[in-house]
């Protein structure tokens, strides 16, 4: 029984150390450098009867060691191809990624370009947009200016119309007046005509009657002197059925101024021209205008028989 607990414990011991090894070799392997560093132990006084009895054991089981160390490198070798395909990967990953970032470049500045393109078209569009608004605020402040001038045309032409409307209202009603003056004008002298010739006429008829009324006046006054030549006219028989003209000037008091004879007997002209310088005066009328007619008087005389 304590031969077989002696051949156990070494057993026990190698196979602990066996796995130490594998687990430092896997740590180195996984985390150092290929080279592999001297690993330090530090065994105590106990433990070195121990160790002593483990090499033995080591020694024995070298083959399995050497069998162990084997698949160890194997591992290892397996562990560096894959280490080596990750490496690979990661390359490939890398150059993907590089190729990924030059495309995503690029890309980046296709949409920089793009972008510049877009922010150069719409810089355009702005300008254009600018002289649009700009040409659209000119064309507004034409359209405003000719709408005002428009207006102001219009206004313009209103207050000519309304002008022009009072100018002829002014001519209708200046040319009505006129028509008005020269109908109430004419309408004046035509009465004014009247009247004159309702004047003329009542003078006319005034004349006329007076003219008749100097006439008999006159011819009263010859009948007078008549009669004042035949009371102072010596006829006698030989002077029946002849006659005399004669013409008698008086003055105002009937005083003869002259007596002429003209056309007649000679004898009977003689003897009335002496009646009348014989009656000295003659009867006249006091009117001036009866004697007017009378101061040269026109007479055909014949003796009363």
């Amino acid at each position: 029984m304590a031969k077989s607990d002696s051949l156990t414990l070494p057993l026990i011991y190698s196979i602990a150390i066996h796995a130490v090894i594998a687990g430092v070799l896997l740590i180195s392997f996984e985390f150092t450098p290929s080279t592999p560093e001297a690993m330090e132990v530090n065994l105590d006084q106990s433990e070195l009867g121990m160790s002593e009895e483990i090499v033995s054991a080591v020694t024995v089981d070298k083959s399995k060691v050497q069998q162990q160390a084997d698949k160890i490198r194997q591992k290892k070798a397996e562990q560096e191809a894959a280490e080596q395909r990750r490496i690979e990967r990661l390359e490939r990953q890398a150059e993907e990624a590089r190729k990924a970032r030059e495309r995503e470049e690029q890309r980046r500045k296709e949409i920089q370009r793009q972008q510049e393109l877009e922010r150069q078209e719409a810089e355009k569009a702005r300008q254009q947009a600018e002289r649009e608004k700009k040409e659209a605020e000119r064309l507004a402040q034409e359209r405003a200016k000719a709408e005002a001038a428009a207006k102001e045309a219009e206004r313009r032409k209103r207050e000519a119309e309304e002008a022009e409307r009072r100018a002829e209202e002014e001519r209708r009603k200046r040319e009505e007046e006129r028509r008005k003056r020269e109908q109430a004008e004419r309408e004046a002298a035509e009465r004014e005509a009247q009247l004159q010739k309702e004047m003329e006429e009542e003078r006319a008829r005034r004349q006329a009657a007076r003219r008749q009324q100097v006439m008999s006046e006159v011819e009263k006054y010859q009948a007078l002197i008549q009669q004042t030549i035949q009371r102072n006219w010596n006829v006698d028989d030989s002077m029946r059925g002849k006659s005399c003209e004669l013409t008698i000037r008086v003055a105002p008091s009937g005083f003869v101024k002259s007596v002429d004879t003209g056309s007649g007997d000679a004898n009977v002209c003689r003897s009335a021209q002496n009646a009348v310088l014989k009656a000295t005066t003659l009867p006249v009328s006091e009117d001036p205008e009866i004697y007017e007619q009378m101061s040269t008087i026109k007479l055909t005389v014949k003796p009363q028989l």
